[in-house]
């Protein structure tokens, strides 16, 4: 008997390409479960609740020295204003203008829709003028601006393709207050996010999976650029951000007596930034990296005066915090609260 009698016979071209489309139609499956598995909006209630208060507090900062900001004399004046836009894709109706009462009328309407945004009234429309608003004020004030307006303005972004005002929310009480009466909710109702169910969407899902991977992208470039500097090798860039005064708020200058300190410290922060895209993905990982996040971040809002990035940035990493986790601590606290009278 021949060897080639023995031998598996080469499969067919057929087969290949059967193995080749089944592994194709998975793929694309599990593309859609991780982009359109529908999810409720606990974890993007938390964010509305925390961004909105961020752009209500951004304003109010415009607001308190408006005339050195917009106004005739203002340090970036109007012909500044429009060579900068001349050169740049950045459209803003404020550059057209330097009336210190259309500035006063645009920042407060910024305030009122991020208040309106944090409280979750009519989520529909707010969160979508608060987003406009800001993105006008960031295009007119572009050199006064760093990463806070930038990570409060695309957290806003994707906040509008999801559900965020079903849950803490006015909009959730005005719901619950039309269902007990038996009236249908109307349309207009509805536009203003009155009539949106908790119940779980793909809408939500994908403002989570956006905002998640926005951050990987940060995280990653964050730590590539850092790889271009001779401190982070070396592991003296911790040193050098202690001794930074024009950022110390807390003397830090301490950890130059303890090297190996700053050196650990600047190469865990390092390796973080570069593998967060991967480590954030297994839950075995994630609360490690999300501990992490909290520790840099902190420890940039503490000893480098840069609280309220700092702060968004811990905001921003909560994205990766299960709904389910949310609704388990919304039931602990409901268990602990004593019912009123009327609800006995």
């Amino acid at each position: 008997m021949s060897r080639s009698h023995f031998e598996s016979p080469e499969p067919p071209l057929v087969s290949r390409s059967t193995a080749i489309v089944s592994w194709l139609n998975d793929w694309r499956d599990s593309l859609g479960r991780f982009f359109l598995e529908p999810r409720t909006a606990e974890t993007l209630s938390v964010l509305r609740l925390t961004t909105g208060a961020m752009i209500a507090y951004i304003h109010a900062i415009w607001l308190s020295d408006l005339a050195s900001f917009f106004g005739p004399d203002a340090l970036l004046d109007l012909e500044v204003t429009r060579s900068i836009h001349s050169r740049v894709t950045k459209w803003t109706y404020l550059a057209s203008t330097d009336s210190l009462t259309i500035a006063w009328l645009h920042e407060v309407t910024a305030m009122l829709a991020g208040i309106a945004m944090t409280l979750g009234f009519a989520t529909r429309l707010t969160v979508p003028l608060a987003w406009f608003t800001t993105l006008m004020t960031a295009h007119r004030l572009a050199p006064f601006l760093f990463g806070l307006d930038q990570i409060t303005l695309s957290l806003t972004m994707y906040l509008m393709l999801g559900r965020s005002g079903t849950f803490w929310s006015i909009d959730s009480w005005i719901r619950k207050r039309w269902s007990q009466s038996g009236k249908d909710i109307p349309a207009w109702a509805r536009w203003l996010g009155w009539g949106e169910q908790p119940s779980p969407c793909w809408t939500n899902t994908v403002a989570t999976r956006l905002i998640q991977l926005h951050l990987c992208v940060i995280y990653l470039f964050g730590g590539l650029g850092k790889l271009r500097g001779w401190m982070w090798w070396d592991g003296t860039a911790m040193w050098f951000a202690a001794t930074s005064y024009e950022y110390q708020s807390l003397d830090l200058t301490w950890i130059g007596l303890y090297p190996w300190l700053g050196s650990i410290a600047t190469h865990a922060t390092l390796l973080w930034e570069l593998f967060y895209v991967a480590l954030i993905w297994p839950r075995l990982t994630r609360p490690l990296v999300l501990m992490m996040a909290v520790c840099v971040h902190g420890g940039i809002a503490l000893y480098m005066g840069m609280i309220t990035f700092g702060w968004m940035m811990i905001v921003a990493n909560l994205i990766f915090v299960e709904p389910s986790w949310w609704r388990r601590r919304d039931a602990e606290i409901s268990l602990a609260v004593p019912p009123r009278p009327n609800e006995r």
